[in-house]
């Protein structure tokens, strides 16, 4: 999105970062700051948008840390005033990069062991919908939430970067996700109103949806596809879609 509006800039010195720190597990906030236009965008790295907990004592050695689904990730009072805030998660819902992490689910002081993922998600996506409706002016804010772009966990080894050269002819299923069906039934019973941006069955034929060889070094994974044509500028063409006036 960065790269999209540059194009717009005359003088590229007018923008710059806020902060200048890269997005880290540590460092998860980036700002980027339009000074011509008074305008500045924030990414804020919250890969599950939930609280982490510490480990209930008498857990289970297998327990290194747990994921609170009844409570939102600490840095979200600094989305509260923001003129359009943009979600998404349900990439890293994924048992690798929870069970296999030590990752748990906690409500409460109730660790859930036996939850499954999707329950989770389930849950949490619940915990934000409440924290939008109680929390968020919407007659200031306006809020979208993204939904998972299927082809990132699409059974096949996402770090091999083997992108076909054109789209498929067939989803081969990847046009429906668990996730992103969630989303839209939980948005769709909220009091408040949120768009969602459903970009699942879109990408469902593109294989450079997520990972591809894209960067300066081509042996290095470009997870991101910065200021390169992909399926990511699209998501930016509908959202900007939503945004200009009627």
């Amino acid at each position: 999105m960065i790269c999209l509006l540059m194009t717009g800039v005359e003088n590229k010195k007018s923008v710059y970062e806020i902060k200048g720190n890269k997005i880290t597990k540590q460092i998860r906030f980036l700002g980027v700051r339009f000074s011509s236009f008074d305008v500045r965008i924030d990414f804020y790295r919250s890969v599950f948008l939930m609280r982490p907990g510490s480990v209930p004592k008498h857990a289970s050695q297998r327990v290194k840390t747990t994921l609170r689904l009844d409570k939102m990730d600490d840095i979200s009072h600094e989305w509260i005033d923001s003129d359009i805030l943009i979600f998404n998660s349900g990439h890293w819902w994924t048992r690798t990069k929870l069970f296999d992490m030590g990752w748990y689910f906690q409500v409460g002081n109730s660790l859930k062991l036996g939850m499954p993922i999707n329950s989770a998600f389930n849950t949490a996506l619940h915990t934000w919908a409440s924290w939008v409706e109680n929390t968020i002016n919407t007659n200031r804010t306006r809020v979208f939430f993204r939904t998972f772009e299927s082809s990132h966990w699409s059974g096949q080894n996402h770090n091999s970067c083997k992108v076909s050269q054109r789209p498929w002819k067939r989803t081969n299923g990847k046009d429906r996700s668990p996730i992103s069906d969630m989303i839209n039934k939980v948005v769709k019973n909220m009091s408040a109103p949120v768009t969602v941006l459903h970009v699942t069955p879109m990408t469902a034929y593109r294989s450079d949806g997520h990972v591809g060889t894209w960067s300066d070094k081509p042996s290095v994974p470009d997870c991101s596809h910065w200021c390169l044509p992909g399926v990511p500028d699209m998501w930016n063409e509908i959202l900007l879609s939503y945004l200009l006036p009627n």
